[in-house]
């Protein structure tokens, strides 16, 4: 089997750093991630992360786990639809289960994936009225804030407060910002704005690729007949992120960074060196017959369980029929944002990850940059064990360690390992 290659983008902002060390490991050209056999050694992971055969409405749910690491190299992971939380102590074994629980010590019903921590605190992502519930490292429930919008993306900052990207649909337009949240007070600070405009040009389609299933009974389900078109729009959201005693925005649609000072003064703004790129109407019509031939091949599939058999056959049949549909719609190159994530290492480097041009395809364009701009080396990241996932709430960087929730090529029942890797 091929080793994994992630092909990385690092960008540092003028500020001093504590070492050089992990700097000097990428200008190698080459950094193999090793496996430490004696992190999280012992630990049943088909029990542990039992919930990995998670399906809703048919479709794989259980790797949607997100990884927090605490002050003292703790881990704890969520489970989405679940209502509890899994702790590893900094070795990497299994601690307990816990849950959110109220004043009468009794456990909260609807518990969502945590979006990060501030002030000593663990905060989820909102619930659908905007909530947002804090608790304590040991569960006990603390306080909810109120945000009016949907929102991800949360980075903690001094003095109580956070940073966090939001966004709000309205009938012509979508506004995504950025916001500096008080964790005391609920007050917010909006530092960026931008509106996009959701009206439809007359005869033209609002939302290619986009569908929704009726059911004959209640209920019905969305599904995107395009793969890739999630390259634009929302998904191209701001990402914020800190290093030294800078706030950054970054933009991926077009690869502006904008900076800004720790309490959301705007100092200054860059621009990424690398272009944007675009996949050709080629390239994405050989991703849609891929696609096609993937659904093609589901032999009993399950999208509602409310319904019949034969229903869910003819809700999978109806996909097909629109993705075909569509692959003939494809006239135009789409456009890629020039940045898919950026994750922090533990030297304060900020790593800016570019997009594949194709979903699981772990490919990324690789540059390594330095003092703002510079161009220091090429490298790339190579794993012979694991198939990993380049996200930071999967992967976090400690004491010049990645600590990551990634999938075991070579496993037995459940894959996905809480595991950490050496940098060689």
């Amino acid at each position: 089997m091929k080793n994994l290659v992630i092909l990385i983008l690092l960008a540092m902002f003028t500020f001093t750093l504590p070492a050089q060390n992990l700097i000097e490991k990428y200008k190698k050209g080459t950094v193999k991630l090793i496996p430490d056999n004696e992190y999280a050694k012992g630990n049943n992971w088909d029990k542990i992360f039992s919930t990995y055969y998670d399906t809703l409405y048919g479709k794989p749910m259980g790797n949607r786990k997100n990884i927090t690491m605490m002050p003292d190299g703790s881990i704890v992971i969520d489970h989405a639809y679940r209502n509890f939380y899994s702790k590893f102590s900094p070795d990497g074994k299994f601690v307990k289960e816990f849950n959110i629980l109220n004043s009468k010590g009794k456990a909260f019903k609807n518990a969502k994936q945590i979006a990060g921590i501030v002030n000593s605190n663990f905060c989820t992502n909102l619930d659908n009225m905007g909530n947002m519930v804090c608790f304590d490292f040991d569960g006990n429930y603390v306080k909810t804030l109120k945000l009016d919008y949907m929102a991800g993306g949360l980075i903690e900052l001094p003095e109580n407060k956070f940073a966090i990207v939001g966004w709000v649909l309205w009938k012509e337009k979508i506004r995504e910002f950025v916001s500096i949240v008080d964790f005391n007070t609920n007050e917010e600070k909006i530092i960026w704005d931008h509106f996009t405009d959701r009206s439809c040009e007359p005869g033209k389609e609002c939302k290619l690729f986009n569908y929704s299933y009726f059911f004959k009974e209640q209920g019905a389900i969305s599904f995107n007949t395009m793969p890739f078109s999630k390259s634009t729009g929302m998904s191209a959201s701001p990402i914020v992120a800190t290093t030294g005693n800078r706030l950054i925005v970054a933009i991926p649609s077009t690869g502006d960074i904008i900076l800004y000072d720790l309490e959301g003064n705007k100092t200054g703004k860059e621009k990424v060196s690398w272009a944007n790129n675009y996949i050709s109407v080629e390239e994405q019509k050989e991703i849609q017959r891929k696609a096609i031939e993937k659904y093609k091949s589901i032999k009993e599939p399950m999208f509602a369980g409310w319904v019949s058999p034969e229903e869910n056959k003819l809700a999978l049949e109806t996909m097909i029929k629109d993705m075909e549909s569509d692959l003939e719609k494809i006239t135009d190159p789409i456009p890629i944002p020039a940045i898919s994530t950026i994750i922090k290492d533990s030297d304060g480097n900020l790593l800016f990850f570019e997009y594949p041009k194709e979903e699981n395809a772990n490919k990324f364009n690789v540059w390594v940059m330095q003092n703002g701009g510079t161009f220091v080396c090429q490298s790339s990241f190579v794993c012979d064990d694991y198939d990993l996932n380049i996200n930071p709430r999967k992967m976090v960087f400690r004491n010049g360690m990645i600590y990551g929730l990634q999938k075991l090529r070579s496993a037995e029942g459940v894959p996905l390992r809480l595991a950490r890797f050496k940098l060689q």
